[in-house]
């Protein structure tokens, strides 16, 4: 007999044990596997990451093991009224060993005022707060009520792990496991569910039940899987596959300096109901990222796209996004800034804490005088065109070039005074 419940649902783990992926929050010794296993004061908590890795389900663990209530909403559909009343319900539970569990899904998508209603509860400890979001909470999240969470990001399942939740399907869900189903080929299966592992559960499902009134073994192929797909495939799904390729495609044609493709996708995206926020925010990051000191005016517009988007709203906003989408893409380009702190920051981890030069160092204090620092120094204004050769790095990495300027105008510029001014100390 068939469930009403889908094969993700189905499978949600009931034990940390089988739970798949998350090694870094819940593998032996870490983090979450500590506070579950000890049973610690459980603290409110942000889980941020992409959809299907596992975060609905923390929360469930969360509360199975802790022995608590556990209250459930969505951030799309929920309002401060839904808030106020599970926050009045919480309170009502008396004196438990642990605190009721709020859990928010997508909570990027509540409001400031909806946030707010969170605050005092969570500041009480009338509830624990666990909210997930796949958006950075940094943006979307209010700092009040950040501060008052651990944020915690989930990673993509790996191929393995995405393989290992099939087969725990195969083998533990009833009706999966009285089926003989041969797994021949699994690249459609991943390549279609995107890393998302309720989606991949629920695909394989709908492959399985698609030859249920057949004869003999089930046998999933590629063909299959996409066989089933051209029939199922949704147009645009915002917090699924699609979501992720057509903005992937969208910054691509920007870094490609195609302005025309760039317009097409950001109409995809719009008109399959994406946030303009997620959109403005990735053409800021674009805008350092792929075009920097090319043309510094290209960040200017990102933000106040930003903005405006924010302040404005869809659908009047949809100007703003194809006029910055198209100087975006019709700029020129250079990763420069990008591979600069990308080297940096690699050296940084390879070096260590290395010791910032004596002649840097501030001297507030007599003693700190007394040992030298900031006694070398030499004031750049107090030369010639207000520069003056000296050691700013650390002995240990002197004269390591970081900054490569691109081949632009405007790098072409920064590279000439750059080698007139540094000879042959970093080789512009």
């Amino acid at each position: 007999m068939l469930s009403d419940k889908p094969l993700a649902e189905r499978m949600r783990p009931q034990h940390v044990d089988d739970y798949i992926g998350q090694k870094h929050l819940l593998g032996k010794n870490a983090i979450l596997r500590k506070i579950i296993e000890n049973k610690s004061a459980l603290p409110s908590i942000i889980f941020w990451g992409p959809p299907g890795v596992g975060k609905t389900t923390l929360a469930h663990l969360f509360a199975k093991h802790f022995e608590t209530p556990f209250f459930s909403i969505s951030a799309i559909n929920a309002g401060v009224k839904d808030v106020r009343e599970i926050i009045d319900s919480a309170k009502n539970q008396g004196k438990l060993l642990s605190r009721p569990i709020l859990f928010i899904d997508e909570i990027h998508r509540f409001s400031k005022s909806q946030q707010d209603a969170l605050l005092g509860a969570v500041e009480k400890g009338i509830i624990t707060l666990i909210g997930a979001t796949t958006e950075n909470p940094s943006f979307e999240v209010i700092s009040a009520l950040l501060s008052r969470c651990q944020v915690y990001v989930l990673k993509h399942l790996e191929k393995d792990e995405l393989l290992e939740i099939i087969t725990q399907a195969m083998e533990k869900d009833e009706l999966m496991r009285s089926k003989t189903i041969n797994l021949k080929e699994t690249n459609a299966l991943l390549r279609f569910s995107g890393g998302d592992a309720r989606k991949l559960l629920n695909l394989f499902e709908l492959v399985v039940l698609s030859q249920m009134g057949r004869r003999g073994a089930i046998n999933i192929t590629d063909k299959t899987v996409s066989d089933v797909l051209q029939q199922k495939q949704a147009i645009y799904d915002k917090g699924g596959e699609q979501h992720y390729d057509i903005i992937s495609a969208f910054i691509k044609c920007i870094r490609g300096s195609d302005p025309n493709a760039a317009v097409y996708w950001l109409a995809r995206m719009l008109e399959g109901g994406e946030d303009p926020k997620f959109i403005a925010r990735r053409m800021l990051i674009l805008s350092s990222e792929d075009i920097g000191n090319a043309n510094p005016n290209a960040m200017l517009l990102a933000q106040a796209c930003f903005t405006g988007v924010t302040q404005i709203g869809y659908p009047e906003c949809d100007l703003l996004l194809s006029q910055t989408a198209i100087y975006l893409a019709s700029s020129p380009k250079s990763n420069a800034a990008y591979t600069a702190i990308r080297s940096a920051q690699a050296k940084v981890k390879e070096t260590g804490d290395l010791p910032v030069p004596l002649h840097l160092r501030n001297a507030p204090t007599k003693l700190m005088k007394d040992l030298g620092y900031g006694e070398e120094y030499q004031y750049a204004h107090h030369y010639e065109s207000n520069f003056v050769q000296q050691e700013y790095l650390p002995d240990a990495i002197s004269g390591t070039k970081f900054f490569e300027p691109g081949i632009n105008p405007r790098e072409d510029e920064m590279r000439k005074r750059l080698m007139k001014l540094w000879k042959e100390k970093y080789n512009y």
